[in-house]
């Protein structure tokens, strides 16, 4: 027995010695493994002094995602040198890259002759709790994200005083993780004629893709206002790429309306806030500030926000002017999903989201305790795109809907990638292990170092074990390990439909019409994916000024909301590319209201210079108008529709039906002749701008029609 504690003590010493070996002074090198970057993704220089200190650690290579991972790049070696241990608190939002820096510098450490044990071991802090505190400003904004900041920054170029409280320790919200594409139609400019595209169109699509369950006086808010929303970005200093690298297709998106930010991901609309708020005075943002309650007056007037602050302290927000609740969706709290789902079969923990750790709902119940009104909350929109491991949105490698297909472990197509986001997710939960890769080749990645929408280059993807590379389709088949003759045979069937195809311009088999250039040109590229939660389209219902509605319809006074907090806008799937437009519109939407009602008796501001010019531009347009179809005739087939399918005596499938081919007789507006080009007792032009007018309001009442019998209206 006494050999034996003899030995046990001896091992004992032994091991402590080896943690405790002699530091050496001098900078030591480590890298740590992420799971969004790959093997040795973060590499750091740690600089360690004469007492075995560390007094320095610069983070000398980030092969994470740029915008997401720049928190716990700043964040981290700064609280590792304080604290001395490698074990610290993650940044949340960012605690892949979080670890990853820990686990760089605990292997520099351990070259240095550190003690390994000490340097694992986490210290416990305390933090002396703050005092309470009263805050007294105009406007109080919850959440940090980009409907937050978007209102936060409008109301204070309209001259209020503004205060957004971020629960996070960073602004940013989903925004920041989205791929930064907005859709926005400039109309009847060269662009949008170009695109064969419109205001209209876009209404349209919207509409109809989220099968007509969306508001249509939200959705004609949205697409109205897309393209003053892109210039008001531009003029804050947010840069969008050359317009002639032309428009592009977000998946799910329909159509190639979607503008591409220049700065990766959604960080250019941070970099134009946090740069507008860094540089003005009375706009100001409170991090790791949790709001709890929004307050009311006697009036039941909106006026104010309790929260908790990083201490623990409460921080008090009285608002003279109203409350922005703008604190996302709910993609990231499974409780929650799993509660209002009712399209999916699971949406468990087995399924990932793409959504940042906040996204938990939090004013929802703030909402309920005031008595707001909730639509939709089921409409809860899925992803074919999700990392295998993470389940979010980087390590995609394509650039655009047309480019690229998807093939399921069999090596076959199994959907129209260019269709909607539900009908795609529901295909490929139909697959084998609900599991696919995105096939493309190099016409995009030239080189492998052009960047997808998230900031990443297909070299390093590859490099990183995310995306696989081939000089040939066979070599491909084989890293993907699926057939390859099923594949050869999916890769040519599509081709013969892309352009320069014997099939070009017709749909293909799975109705597919989006495409360009065929998949042809080495090396070829293929990223796994998997479904993935993307989006909660339902929340508080708003009117078109993002005023809450109380359970009666009413307006609650002084409260806004704006952004994935609301509902009634995407109904029951979101087009891609219409979030980041939703709260740019709805965010500048909320300030906009305030500050008109904030100023009674205030002159109006003056009309800009080009006012009417587009009005004019529409009348010379249809003045010279030379399509095939007569007014007349158009202006028949529209009564015609109206007559058969939203007579007197009318049903929800006779109306469903009319919406869809009063949406195609909507179109041909863009194909009406117009004969007379004079300017005097012109009777077919006159005809012809009555023609347009009626075709709105016909659409409008047909599709208005069609969503009160859908909601049991029986008088609709």
């Amino acid at each position: 027995m006494k050999k034996f504690l003899s030995l046990l003590l001896a091992l004992t010493m032994l091991l402590t010695l080896c943690g405790a070996a002699s530091a050496d002074a001098g900078v030591f090198t480590g890298a740590g493994d992420s799971e969004i970057g790959g093997k040795g993704a973060i590499e750091v220089a740690v600089t360690v002094d004469d007492n075995g200190a560390v007094t320095a650690i610069e983070v000398t290579k980030n092969g994470d995602t740029a915008g997401i991972s720049d928190p716990a790049v700043a964040q981290i070696p700064g609280l590792i040198v304080e604290q001395q241990t490698a074990n610290v608190d993650a940044v949340a939002g960012a605690t892949k890259t979080s670890d990853a820096i820990m686990a760089a510098v605990l292997d520099a450490v351990t070259k240095a002759g550190l003690d390994t044990v000490k340097w694992s071991t986490k210290v416990e802090t305390v933090v002396e709790k703050a005092e309470d505190v009263t805050i007294e400003t105009e406007i109080v904004v919850i959440g940090g994200g980009g409907a937050g900041l978007a209102a936060a920054v409008r109301a204070n170029q309209l001259g209020s005083k503004v205060l957004v409280l971020e629960k996070m320790g960073k602004v940013g919200g989903n925004t920041i993780l989205a791929g930064g594409a907005l859709n926005a139609v400039n109309d009847r400019s060269e662009q949008a004629i170009a695109y064969n595209d419109s205001v209209e169109w876009h209404y349209t699509q919207t509409l109809s893709g989220g099968d007509y369950q969306g508001d249509p006086l939200l959705v004609h808010t949205l697409v109205s206002n897309a393209w003053d929303g892109v210039q008001w970005l531009m003029d804050l200093g947010m840069e969008f790429q050359d317009e002639t690298a032309g428009l592009f297709t977000v998946t799910g998106g329909l159509w190639p309306r979607a503008h591409k930010p220049v700065e990766p991901l959604g960080t250019g609309f941070f970099k134009a806030y946090m740069n507008y708020i860094d540089s003005h005075d009375n706009v100001d943002v409170m991090l790791n500030t949790r709001a709890t309650e929004i307050l009311v007056d006697e009036n039941g007037k909106a006026c104010g926000v309790v929260a908790t602050g990083e201490t623990g302290n409460t921080v008090t927000v009285k608002a003279s002017k109203g409350v922005v609740v703008a604190t996302g969706g709910f993609a990231a709290n499974v409780e929650l999903r799993s509660a209002y789902n009712t399209q999916w079969a699971d949406l468990g923990d087995s399924i990932k989201s793409t959504n940042h750790a906040g996204a938990t709902g939090d004013g929802i119940k703030m909402l309920q305790k005031l008595g707001a009104d909730f639509v939709q909350m089921g409409n809860i929109q899925l992803l074919p795109l999700g990392d295998p491991v993470t389940g979010s949105l980087s390590g995609n490698i394509e650039h655009d809907v047309e480019t690229r297909i998807f093939i399921n472990k069999e090596g076959n197509r199994f959907v129209n990638e260019g269709g909607r986001r539900d009908d795609m997710t529901n295909a490929l939960f139909a697959q084998t292990d609900a599991y696919m890769w995105i096939v493309m080749d190099s016409d995009t990645y030239p080189t492998g170092d052009e960047r997808n929408n998230f900031g990443e280059t297909a070299n390093q993807l590859v490099e990183a074990g995310r995306a696989v590379k081939a000089d040939t389709l066979e070599e491909l088949a084989e890293k993907m390990n699926v057939p390859a003759d099923t594949l050869i045979a999916a890769v040519t069937e599509f081709n013969r439909h892309a352009e320069g195809g014997d099939l070009a311009g017709t749909p293909d088999e799975f109705g597919r019409t989006l495409y360009k250039t065929p998949i042809d040109t080495a090396p070829f590229y293929a990223a796994a994916r998997v479904p993935t939660v993307h989006h909660t389209m339902g929340g508080v219902r708003i009117n078109v000024n993002a005023q809450v509605l109380d359970e009666n319809g009413n307006v609650i006074p002084g409260l806004y909301a704006a952004g994935e907090v609301t509902g009634g806008i995407h109904g029951a799937n979101r087009l891609g590319a219409n979030s980041l437009l939703d709260i740019v519109v709805f965010g500048r939407a909320c300030a906009n209201y305030i500050t008109e009602i904030s100023k009674p008796g205030e002159a109006k501001t003056p009309l800009p210079k080009d006012a009417g010019m587009s009005c004019l531009e529409n009348l010379d347009r249809l003045r010279y108008a030379h399509g095939s179809i007569p007014t007349a005739a158009l202006r028949l087939k529209m009564q015609r529709t109206m007559q058969n399918y939203a007579a007197v005596f009318r049903t929800e499938e006779t109306l469903q039906e009319g919406c869809h081919l009063m949406n195609d007789v909507v179109k041909e507006i863009r194909d009406v002749g117009v004969t007379d080009r004079s300017m005097i007792w012109n009777t077919d032009l006159v005809e012809t701008l009555e023609l347009q007018n009626l075709l709105e309001q016909a659409h409008c009442t047909m599709i208005a029609a069609w969503s009160a019998r859908a909601r049991g209206l029986q008088g609709a």
